[in-house]
């Protein structure tokens, strides 16, 4: 999935490196709310290049050029992409402009340092002035300091941009990224560093276990592109939903986890574990689509078929399904859990033929009431004893309010809470 510049920017707040006072707008009359003094830059947030050439990019200098600017923006389409957000920045002054970048290269298999002396719009100049570093071994500043000198540059420059450099670095490996790029990085007159626009690709498979792309509020066309290349790519397996049990297993465990790949069900177990509860064992349900693309009833069938399998296993306390998928297949979930509540508890209390031989055998039947006390005795014992309890983590839950969801049932999206709910019921038996 490719990140929007305002997204991209959020990621290089975290790591240090230098962005300009920015504020989104998702509505042309929402500039007079602007907070960032004037001149302003308004820029179309789409995914392709060249935005400037086509009319996305404008400066403005008052809020009457700011609002007549960003209708333009918003009705302007942009290689079949019309914005949902536009990102309104400060100005800058720039005395030089750089390129960088760096890559996973997939044939080398391993990072790629790029860098420009010549950034900016000028692709052909940019291209000609290219220099690359392969890290092929433990990532050092000296790489970073390696790439500035061959883009030619000297003194404090050096230092600062192998900084830049170093921090994009971190941040390609920490969250699972393909690319990421700085075009322009500018330098004023002082000197200072600034990453004027930013891209950043994100590996898709790895969506599930970056928590912080959960605060990145995908776009509508994101959302649809990132599925089309999903199913692009499992075009063979469009109506294959498959799940298998990890190898991972632990006799005394008292949790099971379900999730829906296997980095997700790699960084639950590691998370319980680091809080001193051993998991039992851990089941992965994939292929799973999502939007407009997923098949609910097939999921739902593999999730029936985990569940069943988990009756089985004796000692399991609760059940912590980790999923990351659309309000679809969340609904669907929690359905079929609710329903494997109610089986359970229905098949695991005695038929009344049965209950009254016991009865009788135990010498405890002494009227018609005695039979109810004790139903309704069995009933709360099975509740709180034999049925596991479920946490889930899920993606979207926001529109739930109108089932009936057990109590046995906990749900939340922040997966520290999730584990937090995991930890008390382990230790509440």
């Amino acid at each position: 999935m490719e990140l929007l510049e305002y997204q991209a920017k959020k990621l290089f707040r975290m790591v240090g490196i230098p962005i300009l006072p920015s504020q989104t707008i998702k509505d042309s009359r929402k500039i007079k709310q602007l907070q960032i003094p004037y001149p302003v830059v308004l820029k179309s947030q789409v995914r392709s290049g060249g935005r400037g050439k086509a009319g996305g990019i404008r400066f403005v200098a008052n809020t009457i050029d700011a609002i007549a600017a960003a209708r333009t923006i918003f009705n302007l389409s942009i290689l079949g992409e019309y914005p949902e957000v536009i990102l309104a920045e400060a100005h800058y002054n720039t005395e030089r402009e750089f390129f960088l970048a760096v890559v996973l290269d997939y044939d080398l298999k391993c990072p790629v340092l790029l860098g420009s002396a010549s950034g900016g719009m000028n692709v052909d100049l940019l291209l000609a002035n290219l220099q690359k570093v392969v890290v092929d071994t433990d990532f050092s500043l000296f790489h970073a300091r390696r790439l500035a000198a061959s883009m030619g540059l000297s003194g404090q420059l050096i230092c600062s941009v192998s900084e830049i450099i170093a921090k994009m670095y971190h941040l390609l490996r920490e969250k699972d990224l393909d690319l990421i790029e700085i075009n322009p990085l500018g330098v004023n007159t002082k000197g200072e560093l600034m990453a004027l626009d930013g891209k950043i690709t994100i590996n898709d498979r790895a969506l599930a276990r970056q928590p912080i792309m959960e605060t990145l509020s995908f776009s509508e066309y994101q959302k649809k592109v990132s599925h089309y290349n999903y199913i692009r790519q499992n075009k063979d397996n469009l109506n294959q939903i498959s799940w298998h049990w990890l190898d991972w297993k632990n006799q005394t465990g008292k949790v099971a986890i379900i999730c829906n790949s296997f980095d997700l069900a790699l960084l639950t177990w590691d998370l319980l574990q680091q809080n001193k509860v051993a998991p039992a064992c851990a089941a992965v349900i994939e292929n799973s689509f999502i939007g407009e693309l997923s098949n609910p009833q097939l999921y739902t069938e593999q999730l029936e078929q985990i569940l069943l399998q988990l009756d089985s296993i004796s000692g399991i306390q609760g059940i912590l399904v980790n999923i990351w998928e659309t309000e679809t297949i969340s609904r669907q979930i929690v359905k079929a859990i609710a329903n494997y509540c109610s089986t359970t508890s229905e098949s695991t209390l005695p038929s009344e033929e049965k209950e009254e031989e016991v009865l009788i055998n135990s010498s405890a039947k002494s009227n018609h009431d005695s039979s109810k006390k004790y139903r309704k005795s069995l009933e709360s014992h099975v509740a709180s004893v034999s049925r596991p309890k479920f946490v889930l983590r899920l993606l979207d839950h926001s529109e739930l309010d109108d089932m009936s969801i057990p109590d046995s049932i906990y749900i939340s999206r922040n997966l520290e809470k999730v584990i937090s709910q995991t930890i008390a019921i382990v230790k509440s038996n």
